[in-house]
């Protein structure tokens, strides 16, 4: 389904859909959920056929063959019991798969803003427990409502055979219950969705502690993360609280009517006898009847509690299947093809979430094959502009083209594909060296991946490795020095050979010795390419083609290293101020 169709549809239509693929699971769990009602069913009646008939009429073979019977076909029950748990679990897990999978693609699809806003605990917390409910709700949901809606209607019909006196009684108490039934269901689903938001916050808070536990140990702040995450854990026991209160008193209310059931069907049937309009057998028979509601409305009970955690966690699935990314390709976008490397940015200015403007009119033309240096102040927009040229977020004003193409008018995947970006900020996936640089060529040989490590100058490191190649690097690489994840970033990069590079403070990690011996590869990287090169360090920039200096979000200088040392601007002041610091430092 589309965005479109997500917001068209209700929840409860999105939730079933996703049963059209698993049908015939679907079908096997209610056909035996079906057979063991119609063997619950059964047995009241087998007994009031034994007491009124067999048994007075001492008809004892008989009796023992049915009775023979009667076990069988609990036999069979236990079978389909069996059928049920199995493959109706299987079902529910494979709808909740299908679930998290059409999720995951949905969150792959959204902007960079997306990200900006939510938190990666709460996306963990949908992705996992929100889910789970779902795969019961999937599984026991039709399955009990089924069931036991057949039970009693089954019941009270061959009741109403009987004494349709005493089965009336009993069929208008039974609406009483499903009353109950829907007045809590509501109050325990807003309650539900409270605790899958506190639960969505302690996951945040857990996420965040974890990932800067070194940060807590190094400040010895081990207390004041304990304190924060058990504020978070305090306000999610209190919404587990009202939760329970809703669920306690939908509990007790539906107890209170299936012991109240046994007293009333015993009192009429009583009444009903002292008037010899019924029989000890049949009010036996009603008795039996009546413990056989017990299991259908607790049934209904657990359906009810199922319900409003299962609509809790549809709704915040749903909530975000209908979000639609901020940047998506128009229909007729085309891809980018044969990138000659061209960059074009015209009059752009830009605002995170129509804030102040971070970027204002900046004007800048990048030839095929040439290299800029970006510097200036942090803050000033120097990564804000690369950040937009691959379109992670689209210009508030003017335009950025490739090739003369129109970055909006050509798909997402094709600009990407065409842009190589190295991070200061480097992220590698918790798994082997070889896998973390082949993720820029996702098919890449074992030998094009050495190449690329020689490249990147970390074959000497990864060789000097126990495993190799093989070496696990921990999660987000935290078993890697900070030069050799950059190192390893790189090698994605040499090995992607794009057209057009970024590379934001892409060896601000390194060592004298080995930034030199990268920054050589760089060059002959950059041959035939266009390379945009954001730098602090300034030492690093001197072959550039120009040297464009932001500042504020405005392009204050553009020229090459000379020129701009000439003009005693920007340039020429941060220059000075890093010689006179190492030589200072020297000194």
């Amino acid at each position: 389904m589309t965005t479109k169709d997500f917001q068209r549809k209700s929840p409860l239509m999105i939730f079933l859909s996703y049963f059209a693929n698993h049908k015939k699971l679907f079908a096997l769990d209610i056909g035996c959920a079906v057979g063991i009602a119609a063997i619950d069913l059964a047995f009241p009646l087998i007994t009031r056929s034994a007491l009124y008939d067999m048994l007075p009429d001492q008809m004892y073979k008989t009796f023992f063959i049915v009775m023979a019977a009667a076990l069988a076909s609990y036999v069979v029950r236990s079978f389909l019991n069996y059928i049920v748990a199995y493959y109706g679990h299987t079902f529910g897990i494979r709808v909740e798969a299908d679930i998290r999978r059409d999720l995951f693609k949905h969150m792959q699809e959204m902007s960079f803003d997306f990200y900006d806003r939510n938190r990666t605990g709460q996306l963990m917390s949908r992705l996992t427990s929100d889910l789970f409910e779902l795969t019961e709700l999937a599984h026991h949901g039709p399955e009990d409502l089924l069931t036991s809606v057949l039970t009693i209607i089954g019941a009270l019909v061959v009741m109403g055979v009987i004494q349709w006196r005493l089965a009336l009684v009993v069929a208008v108490m039974i609406p009483v219950s499903i009353v109950i039934i829907m007045m809590t269901r509501k109050h325990m689903s807003a309650t539900s969705k409270a605790v899958k938001q506190k639960t969505g916050h302690i996951n945040q808070e857990i996420e965040s502690s974890l990932s800067g536990i070194r940060t807590a140990k190094a400040f010895a702040n081990e207390a004041a993360e304990s304190a924060r995450f058990g504020a978070a854990n305090e306000l999610f026991k209190t919404s587990k609280r009202e939760f329970h209160k809703a669920m306690g008193l939908f509990h007790s209310s539906m107890e209170f009517f299936l012991c109240s059931l046994n007293v009333v069907v015993v009192g009429v049937g009583g009444w009903l006898i002292m008037k010899d309009k019924m029989d000890y057998v049949d009010l036996i028979t009603f008795s039996l009847y009546v413990s056989t509601f017990v299991t259908p409305v607790r049934k209904l009970a657990t359906f009810s509690e199922m319900l409003a955690n299962g609509i809790a966690g549809l709704s915040r699935f749903v909530d975000v299947m209908r979000m639609e990314p901020t940047i998506q390709d128009k229909p007729e976008a085309k891809p980018l093809a044969d990138v000659k490397g061209e960059i074009a940015v015209e009059q752009v200015s830009f605002a995170y979430d129509g804030d102040l403007d971070v970027l204002h009119d900046v004007s800048l033309t990048v030839h095929p094959g040439e290299t800029i240096a970006i510097v200036g102040p942090s803050g000033g927009g120097k990564t804000t502009l690369c950040q937009l040229i691959p379109r992670f977020y689209d210009v508030t004003t003017g335009s950025i083209s490739i090739d003369g193409q129109d970055i909006r008018d050509v798909t997402q995947q094709s600009i990407h594909e065409n842009i190589g970006i190295v991070q200061q900020d480097v992220f590698l996936f918790a798994d082997t060296i070889f896998e973390n640089i082949r993720y820029g060529k996702p098919d890449a040989t074992m030998e094009e991946v050495i190449e690329a490590a020689k490249r990147a100058e970390i074959y000497d490191d990864i060789q000097a490795m126990p495993e190799g190649f093989g070496t696990y690097v921990g999660e987000r690489g935290t078993l890697l020095s900070g030069g050799q994840k950059q190192r390893v970033a790189i090698a994605r990069i040499f090995l992607k050979n794009p057209p057009i590079l970024i590379l934001d403070e892409a060896t601000s990690a390194l060592d004298s010795v080995t930034e030199a011996k990268i920054q050589r590869a760089f060059d002959n990287l950059a041959v035939g390419r266009t390379t945009l090169i954001i730098a602090h360090r300034l030492s690093t920039i001197r072959s550039a083609n120009r040297i464009v200096s932001i500042a504020d979000g405005y392009i204050t200088e553009c020229g090459t290293h000379e020129e701009l040392l000439e003009k005693d601007g920007i340039y020429a002041s941060l220059y000075k101020t890093q010689n006179a610091l190492a030589l200072e430092a020297l000194q």
